[in-house]
């Protein structure tokens, strides 16, 4: 099974996406949109920019733990991984976005 896209709403009603791995494990978050063609063009930005690894952003929370972002060419987040204990575990997540990304099928759950 390969990895999906599922799109939602969120509790202020806005449009989000989220990555899942072939395991159901989330992967990457979007932001919040307003409209439902917003979420899409996330999407389409992930598959694309998703396969670079200069495309992403490696950082550190302030309680030692370890993320990404998932840059746009411009430089702008289109998706944001969970925390991770190590920056072993980060690598394996970015890896992960990298190989699910760009064949994801989209599952529209606000349908």
């Amino acid at each position: 099974m390969a990895g999906k896209f599922e799109i939602f709403k969120d509790k202020a009603g806005e449009y989000r996406f989220r990555l899942k791995a072939s395991n159901g494990q989330i992967i990457l978050a979007s932001e919040g949109y307003k409209q439902r063609a917003g979420v899409m063009n996330g999407i389409r930005s992930v598959k694309k920019n998703a396969p670079l690894d200069a495309n992403y952003d490696r950082n550190e929370t302030k309680s030692g733990e370890h993320r990404f972002n998932l840059l746009a060419r411009n430089k702008q987040v289109i998706g944001t991984s969970e925390s991770y204990k190590t920056a072993s575990s980060r690598e394996k997540g970015i890896g992960s976005v990298r190989k699910n990304a760009p064949e994801a099928v989209v599952q529209d759950r606000t349908a």
